[in-house]
Parts: structure tokens; sequence; C-alpha cells
């Protein structure tokens, strides 16, 4: 998928998955979120050194990683 860009508007598990799948396979995708907010899959559980942080969601870093 070399020169394909995605735009990845997408909130939770599937948008974000989907890109994940097409970067894995080589399209360059661009994340856009809510300013201030983020995806709302930042606030799920569970936290990487159980710290709350929405940088650490396990979740939101397995898919956006």
């Amino acid at each position: 998928m070399d020169g394909i860009r995605v735009l990845d508007l997408g909130t939770e598990v599937s948008g974000p998955f989907c890109s994940k799948l097409l970067a894995d396979y080589g399209a360059d995708v661009i994340k856009v979120e809510l300013p201030g907010v983020g995806d709302s899959s930042r606030r799920t559980g569970p936290f990487a050194g159980d710290d709350p942080n929405p940088a650490k969601s396990i979740p939101f870093l397995y898919i956006n990683t």
C-alpha cells in the first residue's frame, strides 16, 4: 500500500483498528482526534503501570502504534 494515505477520523476500536491494519500493510495513516479531548479509547483501561494517564491506555497504545 505504498503511496496510500489514510485519514483516520474513527474512535473507539473498529475505525482505528482498520487504520492499524492499513498501516501494517504500508499505508501512511494520519489520525485526527478531537482537540482537548482526544480519542475516547484513551480513557479505556487497563493502563500501563496502573497510571490512569490517557497516554498510557493499553488498548489505545495497541491500536494506534
